[in-house]
């Protein structure tokens, strides 16, 4: 089969790989009909994420026809059209129990060693390195499935691919990263990040009841998408002082909560502590650059919530600890537990509240997803959403 695969930082290459099997007769083969890339696909682009090997098959955020079942799975047929969710998990570790799927015991495979980085092992991911277990991911034209009972969902008729695409991971992600954010009614939200998990964290957070939201980012494609459809008011961090504007637009007191957005690969020239954090990862000294989660700890009001949605990959400097603790503040973070909330989501798109296809800016094939990752890394042509179909 066609694939996207991983070959060292910055080489993305469309190329034949061997073609997935049923490996437990709990999986399925799904013929993958349409999939994206993701922002955080590029920390793998880039070389942030250790235990990537080359000719690992890339990608997370997948949908697509069964074509073949295992021999114990009963949930679905051959021809169902389903939605993967990018975190892989059992359905019957105490984790899994309690509703907390992204911290599943029994999906990675490789557990011992990222217990040896994280203290104890998260989930098995699609697509996203040998320490979240080394399967490989749907940026394909097949994908294997594990523990396909738990995981999936079929997708109605009458739905368009691209408005169920999604509920593998960003819409989920956007929605738990706004639900963490402990959103109560008339509550000013500030996100800092305006890529797709940024717009749809803006989505839910007037779901969920926010009276203000406010959007920050530097990219004007990304900045009118959030004011235009989101709704949301909008600063520019090229040219404002953030922390100055948002006490100004809050008199004095903060926002309500924060939402980090974007993770490890803050923008570089964003401030000088960024550029600090892009010089010591130059030279080994560190890994993430995490200048949006400094300014959400100043920023947020006393008593406030941070919510992490945006992925970190390792040790972070710098951190005004004191402040989060003098401030009283709550942090909730962590991977989507995806499956918690694809049925309540699958019924909001088919109820008409949100289309979550919006976003997408750029559909494309299989062989075109090299360029396009450039393309979405370095912002241009108004790149927001990559989506590619590798079976049309």
């Amino acid at each position: 089969m066609k694939a996207l695969t991983w070959h060292g930082k910055g080489d993305i290459r469309c190329e034949e790989v061997a073609d997935p099997a049923i490996e437990d007769d709990r999986d399925i083969i799904i013929k993958v009909t349409c999939c994206a890339i993701c922002g955080s696909d590029l920390h793998l682009m880039d070389g942030y994420m250790p235990t990537m090997m080359s000719g690992d098959v890339l990608g997370h955020e997948t949908m697509g026809e069964v074509v073949e079942v295992g021999r114990a799975h009963s949930k679905f047929r051959k021809g169902d059209r389903v939605v993967v969710p990018f975190n892989i998990s059992c359905g019957e570790c105490w984790f899994c129990q309690n509703g907390l799927f992204s911290l599943c015991d029994r999906s990675n495979p490789n557990s011992e060693q990222a217990a040896k980085v994280m203290g104890q092992s998260p989930a098995g991911l699609f697509g996203y390195s040998h320490l979240t277990g080394g399967y490989w991911g749907g940026q394909a034209e097949y994908l294997r499935v594990p523990f396909a009972d738990v995981g999936p969902i079929k997708v109605p008729g009458g739905i368009d691919d691209e408005q169920v695409l999604f509920l593998s991971d960003i819409f989920p992600t956007g929605y738990m990263a706004a639900e963490n954010a402990n959103i109560r009614d008339g509550d000013t939200v500030a996100i800092g990040g305006c890529g797709p998990v940024g717009q749809f964290a803006i989505q839910s957070a007037w779901m969920l009841g926010a009276g203000r939201v406010i959007a920050i980012d530097k990219v004007p494609e990304r900045l009118a998408m959030a004011r235009d459809h989101g709704r949301a008011e909008t600063l520019d961090f090229s040219s404002s002082d953030i922390y100055d504007d948002l006490m100004a637009m809050t008199n004095g007191r903060g926002p309500d909560s924060c939402i980090d957005c974007v993770g490890t690969e803050a923008d570089a020239g964003a401030s000088f502590d960024s550029m600090l954090d892009k010089a010591k990862a130059t030279v080994y000294l560190g890994t993430d650059r995490p200048h949006v989660l400094r300014q959400a700890i100043y920023c947020c009001r006393k008593g406030g919530t941070i919510s992490v949605p945006g992925v970190y990959i390792g040790l972070i400097d710098h951190i005004p600890f004191g402040a989060a603790m003098n401030k009283g503040l709550t942090f909730r973070m962590g991977q989507t537990h995806t499956q918690r909330y694809l049925e309540p989501l699958l019924h909001k798109v088919q109820s008409g509240d949100i289309d979550p296809s919006f976003v997408i800016t750029h559909r494309a094939g299989l062989e075109a997803g090299p360029e396009l990752y450039k393309k979405f890394r370095d912002k241009k042509d108004g790149c927001i959403k990559v989506v590619m179909r590798p079976n049309s």
